[in-house]
């Protein structure tokens, strides 16, 4: 959804070349990612028309109940299913925004890559500050003796993965409803935003806490929002630019 400036001619030049010279002018930057960042990349996202939960789940169950602690624990066989099918994409690749972010790491001013996605794209691109919020798909272990498995091993089992060593079932490292993050990753992420000079918030709705409550930890009220949607924080932000975020990010970093 773009805003009624966005149509301006010549409204989205101004608004990249702006974000272009907040990112010169700043040495720490923190870049927040929802799942809107993975979308380009064919991973789809979860509140959208066309996400995860408004999709048909396979099963006699809502997509948004299948993938809580408590539905895991009472229907392993119906997870599991549900999530291979529609959680995990090994073949999916770094888009645009994740090359760009990486460019900018690289650079030096990227200080730390926040973000709420559990497929690996940014450190796919190059990316070696990610904090994952949610965890990784690409991480799994056995939950009796804690044995670490390749996301191919859960993908390959029938059913239910199960550890070779100890019998013991397998899970994927990642937070499902009901679950807490992991405190160390919150605290490090914010510990990154205080000390921030600029905030870069792009591909997500800012509707999932406790993400969506970053911002407050700021010192100041340098933000650039780039999502397609509007956010909360569309007013207080800076910049708010309604686009692509690969295209924007690509753009505003380039080669």
């Amino acid at each position: 959804m773009e805003t009624r400036l966005d149509r301006y001619d010549g409204a989205r030049e101004k608004k990249i070349a702006l974000l272009a010279e907040l990112i010169a002018d700043s040495n720490n930057i923190v870049f927040l990612g929802g799942a809107g960042v993975s979308t380009e990349s064919g991973i789809p996202d979860f509140r959208s028309g066309d996400g995860i939960y408004s999709q048909d789940s396979g099963i006699s169950f809502r997509p948004v109940d299948i993938i809580s602690h408590t539905f895991f624990t009472e229907h392993p066989k119906e997870f599991f299913d549900f999530y291979k099918r529609k959680l995990c994409y090994p073949n999916a690749k770094p888009n645009k925004a994740h090359m760009a972010l990486c460019r900018l790491e690289k650079q030096g001013k990227l200080k730390a890559t926040i973000t709420q996605n559990i497929d690996n794209l940014h450190q796919l691109a190059g990316s070696t500050t990610t904090i994952e919020l949610h965890g990784s798909v690409f991480r799994n272990y056995c939950m009796m003796c804690h044995e670490p498995y390749s996301l191919d091993y859960v993908i390959s089992s029938e059913g239910i993965p199960y550890c070779s060593k100890c019998g013991g079932m397998v899970r994927p490292d990642v937070v499902l409803y009901e679950e807490h993050l992991d405190h160390q990753n919150i605290d490090r992420a914010i510990d990154f935003i205080e000390k921030t000079d600029l905030l870069i918030i792009g591909g997500t709705s800012l509707t999932v806490y406790p993400a969506a409550t970053f911002a407050q930890f700021l010192p100041h009220d340098r933000v650039v929002i780039v999502n397609k949607s509007s956010t909360y924080l569309d007013l207080q932000a800076m910049l708010t630019i309604h686009d692509s975020i690969g295209d924007v990010m690509d753009e505003a970093i380039p080669q």
